[in-house]
């Protein structure tokens, strides 16, 4: 998969845990999008990952940003994880992996021997005008969230 960033973010409409039709668009020309992709709820990497963006969510609304976490799980799976974590941000349901398709996260991946389908922990940070400024690959958890508002912090001067 070739970068986007600097390219404009893949267009999507994606319903989140609540049912609601959330639209990259719906952002255009007011906030930052920190797009976080991850494979799935409940799991040890990802819950950490989504404690981490719970823990800095007010940094990231007072850079003028929303955190919009993405995988394949559904509405009831997405509203237990936020409910049991206390989660501040949308989770949006990409069922059919289109938009994980779209910028270039859904790969085959190994496991114990195994090979399956699945979501590349992946982030990318879109600015209001639409476009990829950031993008983060293959994201190691630790320290990651950190990074991204640092780099948030610094695209904003």
């Amino acid at each position: 998969m070739t970068s986007l960033e600097g390219k404009k973010a893949p267009q999507f409409t994606l319903q989140n845990e609540k049912g609601e039709v959330v639209s990259l668009e719906d952002f255009s020309n007011k906030k930052y999008v920190v797009l976080y992709f991850y494979p799935k709820d409940s799991t040890p990497g990802c819950t950490t990952q989504a404690c981490d963006f719970r823990d800095h969510h007010e940094d990231f609304s007072n850079l003028n940003a929303v955190i919009l976490g993405v995988s394949p799980d559904d509405e009831k799976s997405h509203q237990k994880f936020i409910g049991k974590h206390g989660l501040p941000f949308s989770l949006l349901i990409d069922a059919e992996h289109e938009v994980a398709e779209q910028y270039g996260v859904w790969k085959l991946k190994k496991m114990f021997g195994r090979e399956f389908w699945g979501i590349e922990r992946s982030t990318f940070l879109i600015n209001p005008d639409g476009e990829v400024v950031k993008e983060w690959r293959k994201v190691k958890v630790k320290g990651h969230i950190e990074e991204a508002l640092e780099t948030l912090k610094e695209i904003q001067g």
